[in-house]
Order: C-alpha cells, then structure tokens, then sequence
C-alpha cells in the first residue's frame, strides 16, 4: 500500500490546502463458485464470520484506496480528505467497494496571500 495521505477527516490537521478535485475509484471483486459454495454451507450450517468474502472485502478496500490515491496524484493532488467508502452487492459472491473523496494539495504557510 502506499504512503499517499488519505483520511476521512475533512482536513489535514494543522495543514492549509486547496481543492483540487473530486476523486472516485470502484473494485468489484468476486470468490470463485467453489468457494462461494463453501462459505454459503457454512453459513446456513454453523454461521459466524465468512474469512473468504472478509479477505475478499479487504482486498478490494485495498485495490480502491490505492486506486484513489493514483487517480489524485495524477491531477497534481497532495492528499485526499472526506474518503467515503461504499459497498454493494451486484451478484452473488461478489462485492463491489467504491471509494471517493476530495483531492487536495498543500499550501505553503509562507506563500498565502493575505485576505
């Protein structure tokens, strides 16, 4: 993962920034259907959590913030602030994640000009 500042608070704390754009990034990921099969028999027979769907729920976390953090680097961004994740379902044994946010970039104390 990268080191690419991304926070769902709306500003970086003691920094001044300006507003570059919005960004949005989306991964759908599904399990093949033998290990949908195994986690819906464990599902229906003793219940608890389904490992599978959680790794594939994180990997898909993982692929988006990293999506995220590409896509605001590319329109010359410091930053993202307000991160927002989202998930649906679009089939079985399948998730989608979609993340979005706000691209900032770092403004230098020094060089505001006054208001």
């Amino acid at each position: 993962m990268s080191t690419f500042p991304i926070m769902t608070v709306d500003v970086f704390p003691g920094r001044d920034t300006e507003f570059v754009g919005s960004v949005t990034a989306c991964c759908c990921l599904s399990k093949s259907v033998v290990q949908d099969i195994s986690s819906n028999i464990r599902n229906w027979t003793v219940g608890g959590e389904l490992p599978r769907y959680t790794e594939m729920i994180n990997q898909a976390v993982d692929i988006v913030m990293d999506r995220i953090g590409e896509k605001a680097r590319e329109i010359g961004a410091d930053g993202v602030v307000g991160l927002r994740l989202s998930t649906t379902a679009v089939s079985a044994g399948a998730a989608e994640i979609v993340a979005y946010g706000t691209a900032v970039r770092f403004i230098d104390s020094d060089s505001k000009s006054p208001t």
